[in-house]
């Protein structure tokens, strides 16, 4: 897939057509870190920054930010934000890029093309981003959350005695892929090839882009974000993405 094309074209309705996990953190979990890592001497780069949806969130908790994509329409967008100290830039992340050394990298739920090579350049990017005391906060999706939430699915059917094998394929057409695409963790979402990742596999991709991970915590988001009109049955335990706190390995 042409990923600046793709972008440029969602451009437009981005807002409505991209899920918005900062105001779906239902326990806060970004900003919590967000001030943990908070320095106003210190330099940050937000890697695939959009629209700009994060800079209301590090604006004031770093000196400088530069937002760095690769879609020119919505740095367009982000443009128009009332922010002095952010910069932004078009690049492609999976590509070579000269960039400034900086204190902390925040990266959300851009190393998931269905090329996995792809998303280990973003995180070696990052890695080679990072000042040697720096952090990273990276958001990506969870394999886990994606298994349990059509396993989920499949539960209420049975509460309303469908069987499994009579479900409509359309239903579970996030799963539709090659077996050896589904256990890599491509599922298509809204007809796009996403990368979803295990707890235990991050710790070693991560370790292979030279970051050190410290911390992995979910990100929970209600269950209207997996089904349009969920059963008022359905409750904790909810889907998640993962969050990864790591630094750089050097």
């Amino acid at each position: 897939m042409n990923e600046k094309k793709h972008w440029n074209q969602i451009a437009p309705t981005y807002n409505q057509e991209i899920f918005d996990v900062f105001q779906s953190d239902s326990k806060k979990v970004l900003s919590k870190y967000f001030k943990k890592h908070a320095n106003p001497k210190h330099q940050a780069i937000d890697f695939g920054c959009g629209n700009g949806k994060a800079f209301s969130y590090l604006s004031s908790q770093f000196k400088n930010i530069l937002g760095i994509d690769i879609s020119r329409k919505l740095l367009n967008q982000a443009e128009k934000l009332p922010y002095n100290n952010i910069s932004l830039k078009q690049a492609d992340l999976t590509k070579r890029n000269r960039l400034p050394k900086v204190d902390f990298v925040f990266c959300c739920n851009v190393a998931i093309l269905s090329g996995v090579e792809s998303n280990m350049a973003i995180l070696r990017n990052i890695q080679k981003t990072l000042k040697p005391n720096g952090n990273a906060v990276v958001v990506i999706p969870s394999l886990e959350s994606a298994l349990f939430s059509a396993w989920r699915l499949i539960d209420w059917y049975k509460k309303e005695n469908v069987r499994p094998e009579k479900i409509e394929s359309s239903e579970l057409s996030g799963f539709a892929g090659k077996k050896t695409d589904i256990l890599q963790g491509l599922i298509s979402i809204d007809g796009v090839i996403t990368k979803h990742y295990t707890q235990q596999e991050i710790k070693i991709i991560f370790s292979r882009c030279g970051l050190t991970v410290s911390k992995i915590e979910k990100i929970e988001y209600a269950w209207n974000s997996e089904f349009s009109k969920p059963p008022k049955w359905m409750k904790a335990p909810f889907p998640w993405d993962w969050l990864i706190e790591c630094s750089n390995g050097i």
